[in-house]
């Protein structure tokens, strides 16, 4: 039975330490989920994949591989039915596969900001009353706060993230089977913190490139 209230507690954060080789594909349908057509790929189900699209909407998205053929793979979550946003043929590129995992250890909070929809205002001489509609939504930041581990084996792929200002992939393992994947450029604050009878600790950044994606459990 699942638990009556959501809680993060045993969750587990990792960080991918090791990125495979841009693998493409010639062509990506207009489907719920889409199909990567790529001769002889390399891709195997429940991969997690880094994606360099055409269609700019699902651009730098992190997805998982399903549906997998000798000549073709599906980006599960995605829906990309709509050929307003979606131009038909537009949608080629290539995915990065992750490889390898590392676990990012002794969180002790995970926060998310920004994302807020922002507004356009609208006032008419004749009208009182100001009227307002959506625009955009603001960029969304993911703080992670860990305790200072110099020697743990994550720090040193999080470090190389943070020099080489390369897209990234964080995923978060919920208690109840599900995933989120975060895509993103990581920092880490080169000091930590240190206040008499505190825990010292640094902080991970995790600017996101897209938005996130959910997988719930078995999926």
């Amino acid at each position: 039975m699942a638990a009556r209230f959501p809680l993060p507690n045993g969750a587990v954060l990792e960080i991918a330490s090791i990125m495979g080789s841009a693998v493409a594909f010639t062509a990506l349908t207009n489907a719920k989920p889409p199909v990567a057509a790529s001769v002889g790929h390399s891709i195997e189900n429940g991969d997690v994949l880094l994606i360099n699209s055409g269609w700019a909407l699902i651009n730098d998205r992190a997805v998982k591989a399903s549906g997998v053929t000798a000549d073709a793979f599906a980006l599960a979550g995605l829906n990309t039915t709509n050929t307003d946003k979606f131009t038909v043929g537009a949608g080629s590129g290539s995915v990065i596969p992750v490889s390898g995992w590392t676990q990012i250890s002794k969180v002790t909070s995970f926060t998310s900001s920004g994302g807020e929809q922002q507004y356009q205002t609208v006032g008419y001489l004749e009208d009182d009353d100001d009227k307002q509609f959506p625009t955009n939504r603001n960029p969304t930041t993911i703080t992670i706060v860990v305790e200072d581990q110099p020697t743990a084996q994550y720090v040193e792929t999080v470090e190389g993230f943070d020099d080489t200002k390369e897209l990234a992939v964080v995923r978060m393992k919920l208690r109840n089977g599900d995933q989120i994947l975060y895509p993103g450029y990581v920092s880490i604050t080169p000091d930590p913190t240190m206040e008499r009878n505190n825990v010292m600790t640094r902080t991970i950044s995790i600017g996101l490139s897209a938005r996130s994606l959910r997988y719930l459990a078995g999926a």
